[in-house]
């Protein structure tokens, strides 16, 4: 293609500052500072076009217990807050090792939040909703009983029982207390809606304790099983009797085997296969 020569190509000269001088007659070479360093205007900034410098903490994770009791305390106080609802007011010592406000404890079972503690005295304070009331023994305790009080596990924890939640499904009923050598049968009646989810051998959270489930007899509505004497003397169980209360929370493994068989997911994946 030819190029009409009426065409002018005028060169254009850059605009330096009059003060400075430059010298073309050497290639400069470029030099790259391995290290950079902020600039000082990043100050002015406005906050919200900065890079953050830390990392946003991670959601808190799901509070979980393993059942392996840490200590017994003793109820101090049980009734109504001064600001609505109920208070529990705890006296011990192992759990309030690092405790702060809002941290969970799990009381004979239930998980509950630690609203109030004083180490020099060495009580903590939790409130109760009035569905913790309906669905626990908790309401029963009364100035100077005994209950068993476990911390949530941290990533560090060892996984000593088996996954509890510290929510509590009902309560169950102690009917016999029977020993055998140093050992101590327990037998306790469940409703019908909680017994179908105890299984011979498995796992089962009473009081908070995690146990395993010797026999489930159906035709009495009882499941049993056995005490240790180690055990006896680190949990409330050995202290209550016949016709006394106990929180029970089954194996969720259970709850969610049931809830899939339900939904008929079994049921289209045999027949897509």
């Amino acid at each position: 293609m030819s190029i009409s020569s009426s065409l002018t190509l005028t060169p254009t000269t850059p605009r330096v500052a009059a003060t400075q001088t430059f010298h073309y007659s050497q290639p400069t070479p470029l030099r790259f500072n391995p290290i950079s360093r902020p600039s000082p205007l990043r100050a002015f900034l406005s906050l919200a076009t900065r890079a953050p410098t830390r990392r946003p903490r991670p959601a808190a994770p799901i509070c979980l217990f393993t059942g392996i009791v840490e200590e017994i305390g003793t109820v101090k106080h049980l009734g109504p807050a001064p600001r609505g609802g109920f208070d529990l007011k705890i006296a011990a010592s192992t759990v309030l090792d690092g405790v702060r406000l809002g941290d969970s404890i799990a009381v004979n079972g239930a998980c509950l939040t630690v609203a109030e503690f004083d180490a020099e005295v060495s009580d903590f304070t939790v409130g109760l909703a009035p569905e913790t009331l309906r669905k626990t023994s908790l309401s029963e305790l009364e100035p100077g009983s005994a209950v068993n009080l476990e911390r949530a596990v941290t990533p560090a924890s060892r996984m000593g029982g088996h996954f509890v939640q510290g929510h509590v499904d009902g309560t169950g009923e102690i009917v016999s207390m029977v020993p055998e050598g140093d050992s101590l049968w327990v037998k306790v009646r469940a409703e019908e809606g909680l017994l179908k989810y105890v299984v011979p051998k498995g796992f089962i959270a009473v009081d908070g304790t995690s146990l395993t489930v010797v026999d489930v007899l159906d035709d009495e509505g009882c499941f049993n099983f056995m005490l240790v004497a180690y055990t006896q003397q680190k949990v409330v169980i050995p202290l209550k009797k016949a016709g006394d209360k106990v929180n029970l929370e089954v194996d969720i493994l259970g709850k969610y085997v049931e809830r899939l068989l339900g939904s008929g997911f079994v049921s289209s994946y045999a027949n897509n296969s």
